[in-house]
């Protein structure tokens, strides 16, 4: 992959989560998820790895997503407290504000890069942000929850944007 940096240019790659609560483990998805981040991820770049843990006692996906994580020479944050893509994006809107980031992007897969879409470019305007799906099984129940949950965007974003001007 070409280098993306110009000049002062920052890019930050947010790579979100997923679990079905189930596993110890990372999830197959988001391992997928982890793996494309990091065949995208350059020197320069920051990664924002982000999800919560929906066991209490468990590790969160974002230190399960740490640890997976090839040696490179992006550096690394952690996001463990996001418990859903609009909580990813107010987080990530805050790293990329920090960091002077004018791109971002957000690692997903394809039946929620939809969503995931609507909700990173409404709390960065100004920024350029791309969606990608990593190459992951997409079920009916993940295509019909998305279905389900996106009339809740607008909440989601309103609630995301008090969220970020409290400092939250």
């Amino acid at each position: 992959m070409a280098a993306h940096s110009v000049g002062s240019s920052k890019r930050l790659i947010v790579v979100l989560g997923y679990s079905d609560g189930r596993r110890r483990e990372l999830h197959p998805i988001c391992a997928a998820r982890v793996e494309f981040a990091a065949r995208l991820a350059e020197e320069g770049d920051t990664v924002l790895l982000s999800g919560w843990s929906r066991r209490p006692g468990r590790l969160p996906e974002a230190e399960l997503m740490r640890r997976a994580w090839p040696v490179s020479e992006a550096e690394l944050l952690s996001d463990p407290d996001a418990r859903h893509t609009a909580q990813n994006a107010a987080s990530a809107a805050a790293h990329a504000r920090e960091l002077g980031a004018d791109e971002v992007v957000v690692i997903t897969s394809s039946w929620h890069r939809a969503r995931a879409r609507v909700l990173f470019r409404s709390l960065l305007p100004g920024v350029r942000v791309t969606v990608l799906g990593a190459r992951t099984p997409g079920s009916p129940r993940n295509y019909l929850r998305e279905v389900a949950v996106f009339p809740l965007v607008p909440f989601q974003v309103r609630t995301a944007r008090r969220a970020t001007r409290r400092g939250a």
